[in-house]
Order: C-alpha cells, then sequence, then structure tokens
C-alpha cells in the first residue's frame, strides 16, 4: 500500500503519509548508572529511596541499565520498524545541581544516542523534563518556587544548544499535570508533598517553565526547533446526567485540563479555576507577564491518554479517598474539588485498574482538534499494563496488549478521518521499566526485560506494531 493508494482512508485504515511511528521512554524508568559520570540524585532517587514511597523499597538505581545498552536498544527499534523515539533527558546527568554549566559526559551520552538514532534512521524526540527534577532545587523549595522555572529554562538552553543541531522535536514538559499534583498535592509521587497551594503554585511554575524553555529551544536553533508540551489530558465524564455530577466533572475538567490548557493556549488561567480555589489562593504568584511567556505558539500539543476520569458529587455517605486512578492516598490531587467522588470506568481493566476505553480517545482528540483546529496533535503515550508471562519456549506472548493498542489506533483513524489532525502516535512504553511508585510491578512494554538477568524479548504485541509501523495501516489484530 502506498501513500497513493486510491482507496479511501476509512475502508483501508491507512494513516497520513508521513504519520510518525514510535515509542516512549523515561530517563529514570530506564537508564540506571544512577550515580555514573557526574549524576546526582534526583527528586525520585531520594524519593524511591524512602521506606515505604515505592512497591517493595524498588529504585531506579539500575533499572533496566539502558545508558550501557542504548546501542543495543536502538538496533532493536529499528528491527521494529519505529520511525521516531520519545525519551528525556535526565536533569540531573546533564546539569546535576539544577545550576551552573552542564556536565559534557551527560550530554555526551545523549549526543552518542542521538546519532545512533539518526543512523538507524529513527527520528529524535526529546522530552526536557520527565518528573527528574534535580534534589538540589527541591531542597531549595521545588516547583512552587518561581526560581525553579528560570532554573528549568536555563537548563533548556544548555540541552538545547549542545542537541538542536540533531535534535528537530522537542517536548518542555511530559504530564506537568502529575508533577504538580501527585507530587505536591497527593503525594503518591516525588517528592511526595501534601499541600494543595504548592500543588497549584507548581502548576504555575510549570507552565513558566515551559514558555522559557521554549524560548530558550527557539533561540538555540531558530530555523529547526519544533516545540511541544505532552498533558495527561483527562477524558471527564459525569456519573450521571445530574446537574451536581455535571458540576463535578466541570470542575475536574478546570484543574485536571484547563489549568494547562488555558495560559497555554487560550492566553489566561479560567475564572472559574480561580474561583473554585479561592479560599485557598489568591493566585499572586502569577506575575504581569507570565501568561504571555507561556502562551507562545506551539508546534504541536503531545497528548497522553490512558482510560477516561468518571466522576460525580459527594452523597451522603460515600466513602473517602475515593479512586480517582493516581494512587491511594488520604490527600487528595485536587485542589479546589473536596466536593468530587471519583468511580472506576465500565470495561475490561488492565492491570493497572483502569478500564479499556478507546472511545475516550476519539472523543479526546475530536474535542481538543474542534477547538484547536489549527493546532497539530500527537499521540506521545497510550498503552497499557499487563500480567505478561514468559512461555516455556522464551516468547512473551500478550493478545490483551495488542488488542489495546489496536482499539486505540482504530480510534485515532476514526478522529483523523474525521478532521483531526493527528501527526504521529507514540507506544507506551518501548520496554518495561521501573514504573514509578509501583516499582517493578506492572509491566507496560512492547519488549519484556527479566530483571535479573535485563534480557530483552520483543513481546506479540511488539512484532505486530511493527507490522503496523511498516505498512502505515491498522494491521488486523488476527494477523499478529
Amino acid at each position: 500500500m502506498t501513500a497513493t493508494d486510491p482507496r479511501p482512508l476509512t475502508t483501508v485504515r491507512q494513516f497520513p503519509p508521513g504519520f510518525l511511528w514510535g515509542a516512549a521512554t523515561a530517563a529514570y524508568q530506564i537508564e540506571g548508572a544512577a550515580a555514573e559520570d557526574g549524576r546526582t540524585p534526583s527528586i525520585w532517587d531520594t524519593f524511591s529511596h524512602t521506606p515505604g514511597k515505592v512497591f517493595e523499597g524498588h529504585t531506579g538505581d539500575v533499572a533496566i541499565d539502558h545508558y550501557h545498552r542504548f546501542r543495543d536498544d536502538v538496533r532493536m527499534m529499528a528491527d521494529l520498524g519505529l520511525s521516531a523515539y520519545r525519551f528525556s533527558v535526565s536533569w540531573p546527568r546533564v546539569q546535576p545541581t539544577g545550576r551552573g554549566p552542564a556536565v559534557q559526559k551527560g550530554l555526551d551520552f545523549y549526543r552518542r544516542l542521538v546519532d545512533e538514532l539518526l543512523a538507524a534512521g529513527i527520528e529524535p524526540v526529546a522530552t526536557l523534563y520527565h518528573w527528574d527534577l534535580p534534589q538540589e532545587l527541591e531542597t531549595a523549595g521545588g516547583w512552587p518556587e518561581r526560581a525553579t522555572a528560570e532554573r528549568f529554562g536555563a537548563y533548556a538552553a544548555l540541552v538545547g544548544e549542545a542537541l538542536g543541531d540533531r535534535i528537530t522535536r522537542w517536548t518542555t514538559l511530559n504530564e506537568p499535570w502529575c508533577t504538580a499534583f501527585l507530587g505536591y498535592g497527593s503525594g503518591v509521587h516525588a517528592p511526595g508533598r501534601t499541600d494543595p497551594v504548592a500543588a497549584l503554585r507548581a502548576a504555575h511554575h510549570l507552565n513558566l517553565g515551559h514558555g522559557l524553555a521554549a524560548q530558550a529551544l527557539r533561540s538555540a536553533h531558530p530555523a529547526q526547533a519544533k516545540v511541544s508540551i505532552s498533558l495527561n489530558l483527562h477524558e471527564i465524564r459525569p456519573l450521571t446526567s445530574s446537574a451536581e455530577d455535571r458540576e463535578a466533572a466541570r470542575r475536574i475538567d478546570a484543574v485536571g485540563n484547563r489549568v494547562f490548557l488555558g495560559p497555554l493556549l487560550d492566553g489566561a488561567y479560567p475564572e472559574d479555576l480561580l474561583a473554585d480555589t479561592a479560599a485557598l489562593t489568591d493566585w499572586a504568584f502569577v506575575r504581569d507577564g507570565d501568561t504571555a511567556t507561556i502562551g507562545r505558539p506551539l508546534d504541536s500539543l503531545g497528548i497522553n491518554y490512558y482510560t477516561p476520569t468518571v466522576v460525580s458529587a459527594v452523597t451522603e455517605g460515600m466513602a473517602k479517598p475515593q479512586d480517582d486512578g493516581h494512587g491511594a492516598s488520604e490527600h487528595s490531587p485536587w485542589p479546589g474539588a473536596d466536593d468530587v467522588a471519583f468511580h472506576r470506568a465500565p470495561g475490561e481493566p488492565t492491570a493497572m485498574g483502569w478500564a479499556v476505553d478507546p472511545n475516550g480517545l476519539y472523543e479526546l482528540l475530536t474535542r481538543v482538534s474542534a477547538r484547536y483546529p489549527d493546532l497539530p496533535l500527537l499521540i506521545t503515550e497510550n498503552g497499557a499494563a499487563y500480567e505478561d508471562e514468559v512461555g516455556a519456549d522464551g516468547t512473551v506472548h500478550d493478545p490483551d496488549r495488542i488488542a489495546y493498542v489496536h482499539g486505540h489506533l482504530a480510534a485515532v483513524h476514526r478522529a483523523v478521518a474525521d478532521g483531526a489532525d493527528v501527526r504521529g502516535y507514540f507506544l507506551w512504553s518501548l520496554m518495561d521499566n521501573f514504573e514509578w511508585a509501583y516499582g517493578y510491578a506492572k509491566r507496560f512494554g512492547a519488549v519484556h526485560v527479566d530483571y535479573t538477568s535485563l534480557a530483552r524479548t520483543p513481546k506479540s504485541s511488539a512484532h505486530w506494531y511493527a507490522r503496523v509501523a511498516r505498512s502505515n495501516e491498522l494491521v488486523d489484530p488476527a494477523e499478529s
């Protein structure tokens, strides 16, 4: 099948010419080498070494040793037909204290990685921040402090100047909602703080850091830098059509989605968000000129999606905390929405307990596309964890993951056919890895990793996805 095939897109399920087929990872989850070549602790090093914070005390000290095995990993990506690879740069590997000059050994690792990718015909897509804040900056106050946003802009300049001749696609932040509200609100992510005001301050300074980083990247290589941000936008559904449940959905939309979309794309924080959180803060930390810095035009918007969010108003006798899908905590990650209850969405659950609902991705893409029609979209994370087992013959068959990805790719295809400008899809994740507070207990990878030998074994889903990537067409799962 070629780009000029006359059959209609909706019939053959072919994706647009040039569609990016990728997979994604994050530095702390895969690199290991936690104390090599000048790297110092990040907040996730500190958090994972704190008893009781991560499943069975797992850490990313070794992770899956990508730092030493990256050449083999890139060869594996090429064998799987990937046209793009989304990875993150470890801030404490490049700038250990979050201040001052870069460590050249740290930058050299990413130079070698990117050169290897380019030689294999794989486009590098670099994320500057996937949650590994240098611990020294957290000790000084972390993301709730404006200085961290300024430090992030300076770090972006260092990386952009060093790698911008090789990399054109940049993501400033991955899922700033998780950084702000799980890290500083509920405390289930690093640094483990539980302060709703700090969470709101962190959200603003992450937004500001994005704007400063975008400016730095474009200044370093103005002719070629394409800047994006990846948001885990919540596909929010009220449990019923009652006014109370619809109001609950509005509140979660404000603090889950529009706290970022507002300043990024609409030029201001939404008035209802400010009203919802007025009892907590007057938002005086937002200074004149901040929203102009934040709202510089994006070249694309990254969207991460796994499952929908179902909410209702709290009713009498309802137990708390409710399951919002982000880990149990007595502290809410939703400031200004204490009167909202969360419910499991219908559908077969993954190993994370998240309902499989591809239609949620279709609805999210079409809604964002209708609201921002001139903004290209990328699916920068989508995937599922399952209880994968290695067979007696050494193979790993994961039909549930194939079904999950097939269903979600069908949803992406339908959104494209209905006018959404989606330019690519990145599977989460390339390989099994350290899954944050779940440690090594949850496997999202298309490639199985033996955590003792660190041997990599592509699962059935990897081979199926390779066929999709090479054909640029949605392949029937029965052909896997």
